[in-house]
Formats: C-alpha cells, sequence, structure tokens
C-alpha cells in the first residue's frame, strides 16, 4: 500500500512573502494613519476647549468658593495651552486654582478673538460673558485643515457661528456708536463730558463709581443740561461697555436723535483722564468722529 506526504503549514519562501506585503501594507497606510490621527487630535482639541469653557461657566453659575471663573488662552508656550482660573480676570486669579490643559504639539491656536483679551470669564447669576468673540485652532502641518469655537455674550459655546441679522437695510443713528478704548482703562478716574461751544456746562462724571465690584462693566446714564443761560437744553446720554479687561474696553454711547432740536443739539467731545475718545458734531445727526488718542479705534455706527 503506498503512502502520500501531506504538508502542513507554510514554507520559509510563503512566509517572507506574507510578511513583505503585510510591511508594503502597513507602509502605505501609515501616512493615512497619521492624518487621521492629527484630524483627529483637531476635533478632540476643539471639544475640550468647549468643555472647559463650559465647565467654567458651570462652576460660575454654581458660585462655587463665591467667585466667578474663565479660561486663558495662551499662545506663548509650546505647545500652547490654556487654563481653567478661579476669578474675576486671570491677571488677579486664584493660581492654586488653575487648571492647565496642553494642546497636542500637533495643534495650535492660531487666532483669538475677544475684544483684544485672551481670557473669557462668565457672570454670576446669568452665566453670560463680557468677553464674546472666537478662538481659532488649526493643525501645524496643514493650516487649512481649522476648528473655530465660537463664545456668545450669552454664554453659549459651540462651533456653530451665531447667526447675526441682515442689517443692510437699516438706518444707522451715528449717536449709537461703539468703538475700542486698546488700553487699561480699569482704574481711569474721571469721564469727561465737555461742550466745546458751552466749557461752563463741561461735566465730570466718577469713573469709578459706576464700575461693577470686579471692573469689567462700566454703566453711567444721565441728563446734563446745557447752553446759554435761560435756554439750556437737555444733553441725554447713555455710556456703557460692553466688552471690559485689562486690555482693551469696548465702549458704547447711547445719544438719541432729537428731531425738534429739544436735546442733544450740542457738539460733545469725551474724554476718559487725559485721553480723547469721541466727538460729536452739531450737524443733523450728530456725526461722530474719533478722539485724538491713539488707542481709539474708528467708532462704528449702530
Amino acid at each position: 500500500m503506498m503512502k502520500t506526504n501531506s504538508k502542513n503549514g507554510f514554507t520559509l519562501i510563503e512566509l517572507l512573502i506574507i510578511i513583505g506585503t503585510m510591511i508594503i501594507l502597513m507602509a502605505l497606510a501609515a501616512p493615512a494613519f497619521r492624518v487621521f490621527q492629527k484630524e483627529s487630535d483637531l476635533n478632540d482639541s476643539a471639544e475640550e476647549i468647549i468643555n472647559i469653557l463650559r465647565l467654567a461657566q458651570n462652576k460660575t453659575l454654581a458660585s462655587e468658593g463665591a467667585s466667578q471663573y474663565g479660561v486663558y488662552f495662551d499662545d506663548t508656550t509650546t505647545p500652547h495651552q490654556y487654563t481653567l482660573f478661579k476669578g474675576s480676570n486671570y491677571s488677579s486669579r486664584d493660581s492654586s486654582f488653575d487648571e492647565i490643559r496642553r494642546l497636542p504639539k500637533s495643534i495650535e491656536i492660531y487666532e483669538i478673538n475677544l475684544g483684544g483679551g485672551k481670557e473669557v470669564v462668565f457672570n454670576r447669576v446669568s452665566g453670560e460673558t463680557n468677553q464674546s468673540g472666537n478662538i481659532k485652532i488649526r493643525l501645524i502641518s496643514d493650516i487649512s485643515r481649522t476648528k473655530v469655537i465660537y463664545i456668545e455674550d450669552t454664554g453659549q459655546v459651540g462651533l456653530t457661528s451665531p447667526i447675526i441679522p441682515s442689517d443692510a437695510n437699516r438706518l444707522k443713528d451715528s449717536r449709537h456708536v461703539h468703538f475700542d478704548y486698546n488700553q487699561n482703562a480699569q482704574n481711569a478716574v474721571i469721564l469727561h463730558l465737555i461742550f466745546p461751544d458751552y466749557p461752563a456746562d463741561n461735566y465730570d462724571i466718577d469713573f469709578q463709581t459706576y464700575l461693577n465690584a470686579d471692573k469689567t462693566k462700566f454703566s453711567w446714564e444721565g441728563i446734563v443740561l446745557v447752553g446759554p443761560d435761560g435756554s439750556k437744553t437737555e444733553q441725554r446720554l447713555k455710556i456703557h461697555t460692553h466688552s471690559f479687561t485689562i486690555t482693551v474696553a469696548q465702549f458704547c454711547v447711547h445719544r438719541p436723535l432729537s428731531p425738534d432740536q429739544s436735546y442733544n443739539d450740542k457738539a460733545l467731545n469725551i474724554s476718559l483722564d487725559s485721553e480723547e475718545l469721541i466727538r460729536y458734531a452739531t450737524d443733523e445727526r450728530g456725526t461722530t468722529t474719533k478722539g485724538s488718542s491713539i488707542w481709539v479705534e474708528e467708532p462704528q455706527r449702530q
């Protein structure tokens, strides 16, 4: 009776072919895997930033430690990082409560748009913020791959840009303006209302009196009588801030129109201490121009 020999397993040549094929496949797949990993880092980093912002807001709403909380973004370190901090601003925070989060080495913060500062602080009770804007991150190896984290003044945080109604057809009133003052105004002393044609009626506002406790918001509203004796008219103003940090204050001035010229009919210059912020002319619409201060941006009609 004849016996046949059967082979079990692989020969050496077959094993070498299999191993070689696997090495080739792994080499081909490696670049795609690296791209996937970096994309994952970008997505994860955006979500982590959103989560830390929401955590700061939740801590503030819970009045944890009877304090506000915020997040500071640092694009000067390697790698870039952000810090959850306790306090009304980063510079005066209690650093023992800092929670530092570092971005992956493949990710960088390439733009911070928070009214000139680098921090977001949430307000107690409301959870709103005076530092609305956005944070932009991207892949270092491919700067076209980006993520934008939006922070609305309501305190809402996410990856979707807030819808802003178009005002293309809206009549804009030069007497209601916003402008940025790119200096630390938290220790300013006097807000001067200067009426060039009637200097005897100039009016000084104690700036510190109308700041909130943590110096993140200014608000004043009042009426000043200006003009020749016997025929003075009311000059009605509301001056407040939308954003107020140690690096920039965004002022908002309301000076409503008076169709019958019964109020707000006088030229007006507004200064903060020695820095002239804005000028109002006496024409029908009270045209505004930026003051002489080098720290003031052009006023934007609202």
